[in-house]
C-alpha cells in the first residue's frame, strides 16, 4: 500500500491536470449540446407562429364571410339536412320504361 501511495504523490499533480481538462472539455460539450437544443427550440416555435399566425388569418377570413353577409350558419345547415332527407326517400313519379309517355 506503502508502494502506491509513493507512486501516486508524485503523480498527483499530472492526475489534476488531466482531471481539470477532461472536466472543461466536458463542459464545452455540453455547451455546444445546449446551444444546438436552443437553436432547434428556437427553430420549431418559430414555426409554430408562422402556422398559428396562417390559421388565425384564417378564421378572421371565414368569421368576416358569416358576419358580413348575414349568413345563417344553422339554417343553412338545416335546409341541407331536409335536402338529404328528401333525396333519401322514395319522392316523384316511378319511371316506367316499358310505357312510354308521348307528347300530345
Amino acid at each position: 500500500m506503502e508502494g502506491i501511495l509513493a507512486l501516486m504523490i508524485p503523480l498527483a499533480p499530472f492526475i489534476m491536470v488531466v482531471a481539470i481538462v477532461w472536466i472543461a472539455s466536458q463542459r464545452k460539450l455540453e455547451e455546444k449540446r445546449l446551444n444546438a437544443t436552443a437553436s432547434h427550440s428556437a427553430e420549431e416555435a418559430a414555426r409554430h407562429a408562422t402556422r398559428i399566425a396562417e390559421l388565425e388569418g384564417r378564421i378572421e377570413v371565414l368569421e368576416r364571410i358569416v358576419t358580413d353577409r348575414g349568413y345563417d350558419v344553422a339554417t343553412q345547415i338545416e335546409a341541407l339536412r331536409d335536402a338529404k332527407e328528401v333525396t333519401r326517400g322514395d319522392n316523384g313519379t316511378p319511371m316506367s320504361f316499358e310505357r312510354k309517355e308521348t307528347a300530345r
